[in-house]
Parts: structure tokens; C-alpha cells; sequence
């Protein structure tokens, strides 16, 4: 590894550069309340350095380039990883939602306030593990980043040390070691079997592989592939770590789970699987549109029961997964000849960050102060608390796919792109789906503007924790009636992955 190198990995070092300084500050002594700001102003040097490396990328594409992709990407670590505009979209993607998490978790970290700066810590590292995963393009490297990414959210789900968060962590431990193990044989397989661990050699392979064996130890290596990635997005039947490890968790971490861990698992999936297995994509295409189907119907009935709104919304995020699968499976009869799946599928997930990062931040405030998860408790919370009450409403509404918001234009464009390549059958569930999701969303909302209020003291939010919903809210709102701003983003991300 070179000094060009280092400076090409600068987002994901200045990552962890700045895990160290927050736990350094810590140590010298200062207030403990002020390490949130360190950790929230500091991530100015990654998001610069993605934006100098956004800024080089772009000078590349301009004269043509000499590295790979047609000069849509720069190699390092000797092509293990690579930066492009694809990897760009996600890392700057995990800046923000990081830096939003820790904004909006000041109060509630009070809970853990010895503990403050190794949550900080914490947090920051698994962001760095994500922002590697997006750009990986080995399977060893993939592993690595993988594990780094998991293992400080492991021990973030036990954070709180009562008997729900270590159950939490500990479900959340075996299961990831279980799904990191599946995926570790799908890549031994595919190396006994192509001789290479690199993504682009693997895909070569398979085109020119002739042995009568291959399709029998492709399929195996595929479906392991799938699974260990499966526990990672939350999508059936690899789901049911999710309840319990989501109810257990702290609060703000849940929310950084619910966005940041499925978005990881979302780049990993499009990298292997439009590059490696780009040949065996018809193949493929049909095996996620099964499992978006199947996790639309699982998760939205599910969440129906629910009384704990943490619960409910992990079960929601299980549906969300199907919904998002919906443009993996738009590649069945498209192929690669079109990137609208891979840009409806970045748009969805940006617009779903942002929706999902605003009920919950409404959530932290609430629960934090009335000490109760339930549904029923949330009564007359637009009389006590109308300002939370209206973030929260908004992100509901997203979720549920209503205009004039993200989550209806995020729906439109999947569900469009599903259309196109004549997926006819799975945008019926899907729509089906969304009209199921409304009742358990809706009810919500209507609980807290009629329901029964059960105490009447009011609620109130910090500075951060408004700025951090303002943020988010406007974002699920502008979005909603101006997609362009992010849809050309996605758009350009979408054709730096495509081979």
C-alpha cells in the first residue's frame, strides 16, 4: 500500500482517525456532554475527503481516464478496492446518517453517559466498515469490511447492559456469525471453483467457464451468497433476528441499524451481483423477486399485531427490504442494458435514510421522556408534543408511500422500473402491500391525534434533536416534490457499477 492508496481510503481513515480523538477527548478529561459535537463536527474531514476524491473522480471521467470502466473509476490497494461514483453516493450517505444519529442521540445517551465517547466510537468505526464495504471489489476485502462493519454494532445492541439489550446483542452476535459464515463458503466455493477472488475475474470465468459441473456449484455458491447477505438486509426468511434485536437496542441505534446496515447490504449486493454474477443474471433476478414478495407480505402482516412501535417498525423494515428487492428483480428481461433498477433502487434508498431516520428520531424523543414503547401511549400526542407528533406523522406517511412524499416517488420509480422489464405480477404485490401498510402506519398517526391521551405532561425536544428532524423531515418532503435533486445523483452512481 502506497501514499497514493492512503489517500484514497482518506474518508474511511479519517473515520476511525476521529473514533480515536473522540476517545482521546475523553480521556484528557472534558465534559463528556461535548463529545457529540467533536464527533458531529469532525466528520467534516471525511465528507471532505469524499468530496476532493468526488472532485478527482471527476477529472478522471473527463479526459477519458486509464484506469478500469472506462475511466469511471480509480483502482486501489491493487483493485481490491475501488472509488467511484457508485461508492462515492454510499459513503457520503453514511457521513450523513452517522452524523444525524449522533446529533439526535444527546439526550438519550445520557442513559450511558460513562460510556458516552466508546458509543461515539462505536458507531464511527461501523461507519467506516460500511463506507469500505461500498467500494470493495475482492471477496477477502469484502469479508473484512464486513466483519468491521458488524462487530461494533454487535456490541452497540448491548449497549444498555439490561436483559433486553444483552439478548439483543447476543441474537444479533450468533446470527451475523452464522450469515458472515454462509457468505465465507459461497466465496470459498466460488475461489475453489473460478481460481480468483476478484469480481470482475469471477464474472470473466463464468462466461467462459465450459466444465459440465459449474452451473450445480454456481447455484450452491449463489444461494450462500444470497443468504449470509439476507440476514444483513433483513429480508425473509432470514428476518428473525430483527424484532427482538431491534425492541432490545438502544433507540438510536436501531435507527442507525435500520438505515445504515441495509443500505451496506444493499451496495454489497449490487456490487457482487451486477459484476461477479452478472452473467447468471436472469437467474438471480427471479430468486430476489421472490424474496421481495415474500418479505412485502411477511413483514407488512406481521407489523398488523404490533403493539411496541419499535417493533412494528422492524417489521416494517423487513417489508421495506421487499420493497427495495423489487428493483433487483427489475433486471429480469432488462439486463444490464438499463441502469433504471440501479437508480431506483439508490433513489429508494436515500429517500428511505431520510424517512426512516424521522419516525425514529421522533420515536428517541418521545420514549426517552415517557418511558414507555407502546402504541397506545403515543394517545394525544398531538395535543402534548405537536411538533414530534408531525415529524413522526411525516415519516409514517413516507413509509406508507403517499405523496407528496420520498417514499411515494421511491415506490414510483421501483415499481416503474419492475414494470419495464414485464415484472407485472410482482408490482401487484407489491401495491397490494403498500394498501396493507397503511393500516398499521396510518393507525399510528391516528392515534395521536385522537386516541386517548393517558398522561398529559407536555414533551419537548433539544435544539439538536429539532435540527436533526427539520433536516430529515425536509429532506422527505423536498424530495417528495422535487426527486430530480437526488434522481440525477443516483442516476450517475448507477452507471459507474454497471460493467
Amino acid at each position: 500500500m502506497n501514499s497514493h492508496d492512503l489517500y484514497l481510503l482518506s474518508p474511511e481513515i479519517g473515520i476511525v482517525a476521529l473514533a480515536a480523538v473522540v476517545i482521546f477527548v475523553d480521556l484528557i478529561g472534558t465534559k463528556r456532554g461535548r463529545l457529540t459535537w467533536v464527533a458531529v463536527i469532525g466528520l467534516a474531514l471525511p465528507a471532505t475527503c469524499v468530496f476532493l476524491l468526488l472532485g478527482d473522480l471527476s477529472a478522471w471521467w473527463d479526459v477519458g481516464g486509464s484506469g478500469q470502466n472506462g475511466g469511471d473509476s480509480i483502482q486501489a490497494v491493487g483493485g481490491a478496492v475501488t472509488i467511484d461514483r457508485f461508492g462515492l453516493y454510499f459513503k457520503s450517505l453514511f457521513i450523513i446518517t452517522v452524523g444525524l444519529v449522533i446529533l439526535s442521540s444527546g439526550r438519550y445517551a445520557d442513559r450511558f453517559a460513562r460510556y458516552r465517547a466508546e458509543y461515539l466510537a462505536l458507531l464511527l468505526i461501523a461507519t467506516a466498515g460500511m463506507m469500505l464495504l461500498a467500494s470493495v471489489q475482492e471477496l477477502i476485502a469484502l469479508y473484512v469490511a464486513l466483519e468491521l462493519a458488524t462487530l461494533p454494532l454487535v456490541a452497540l445492541a448491548a449497549f444498555l447492559g439490561d436483559s433486553r439489550s444483552s439478548e439483543a446483542g447476543l441474537k444479533m452476535l450468533l446470527l451475523s456469525a452464522l450469515s458472515s459464515g454462509l457468505i465465507l463458503y459461497g466465496m470459498a466455493l466460488l475461489y475453489g471453483f473460478l481460481g480468483t477472488t476478484e469480481l470482475i475475474a469471477i464474472g470473466d470465468e463464468i462466461v467462459r467457464g465450459n466444465d459440465p459441473f459449474g452451473g450445480p456449484v454456481l447455484l450452491l455458491a449463489t444461494v450462500l451468497v444470497v443468504a449470509g447477505l439476507g440476514f444483513k438486509i433483513a429480508a425473509v426468511p432470514f428476518q428473525m433476528w430483527i424484532p427482538d434485536v431491534y425492541e432490545g437496542s438502544p433507540t438510536p441505534v436501531t435507527a442507525f441499524l435500520s438505515v445504515a446496515s441495509k443500505s451496506a447490504g444493499f451496495a454489497v449486493i449490487l456490487r457482487v451481483f451486477l459484476i461477479a454474477f452478472a452473467p447468471l443474471i436472469q437467474d438471480w433476478s427471479i430468486l430476489f423477486a421472490v424474496l421481495a414478495a415474500a418479505s412485502m407480505t411477511i413483514g407488512n402482516l406481521a407489523a398488523i399485531a404490533q403493539t411496541n412501535i419499535k417493533r412494528m417498525l422492524a417489521y416494517s423494515t423487513i417489508a421495506q427490504a421487499g420493497y427495495i428487492m423489487v428493483a433487483l428483480a427489475a433486471f429480469h428481461g432488462a439486463g444490464l442494458q438499463t441502469s433504471i433498477g440501479t437508480s431506483a433502487l439508490l433513489f429508494y434508498l436515500g429517500g428511505y435514510t431520510a424517512t426512516n431516520l424521522t419516525a425514529f428520531f421522533a420515536i428517541i424523543a418521545i420514549t426517552n421522556q415517557t418511558e414507555s414503547e407502546t402504541i397506545a401511549d403515543l394517545g394525544g400526542l398531538g395535543r402534548r408534543a405537536p411538533f414530534l407528533a408531525i415529524a413522526l406523522a411525516v415519516g409514517l406517511i413516507s413509509l406508507t408511500g403517499l405523496p407528496p412524499t420520498v417514499g411515494f416517488m421511491g415506490k414510483l420509480f421501483v415499481f416503474s422500473a419492475a414494470m419495464q422489464s414485464g415484472m407485472v405480477w410482482l408490482v401487484v404485490v407489491g401495491l397490494v402491500n403498500s394498501v396493507v401498510s397503511a393500516y398499521y402506519y396510518l393507525r399510528v398517526v391516528r392515534t395521536m391525534y385522537v386516541g386517548e391521551e393517558v398522561v398529559s405532561t407536555p414533551i419537548t425536544a433539544t435544539a439538536a434533536m429539532k435540527t436533526a428532524l427539520l433536516l430529515t423531515g425536509g429532506i422527505v418532503v423536498l424530495l417528495g416534490v422535487w426527486p430530480t435533486l437526488l434522481l440525477d445523483i443516483t442516476d450517475s452512481a448507477a452507471l459507474a457499477v454497471l460493467p
